[in-house]
């Protein structure tokens, strides 16, 4: 039972060092992007509002995040806070 517990936990810190929301993806992300392009880029986001055809989606917590606006399913701004 031990044994489990301690791989649980290893797998656990291991997936969560291996985010892929870094600098180094935002980067990459550009105006006119897709949706699903920057989903495979960052990962799912966290939460999505939709309002009069705007799409704006984040990425993160309350220490570091990435913010992107889709208009037409494309990025039209974004932004990020803390990213390394």
């Amino acid at each position: 039972m031990k044994i489990r517990t301690v791989l649980a936990t290893g797998l656990m810190l291991a997936l969560l060092g291996c985010s892929k929301l870094t600098l180094d993806n935002y980067n990459k992300i550009t105006m006119g992007m897709s949706y699903d392009a920057v989903v495979l880029l960052i990962g799912p986001p966290e939460k999505c509002d939709d309002m009069m055809g705007v799409r704006s989606c984040e990425w993160g917590d309350g220490e570091r995040s990435v913010q992107v606006n889709f208009v037409a399913g494309q990025v039209l701004i974004f932004s990020s806070r803390n990213l390394k």
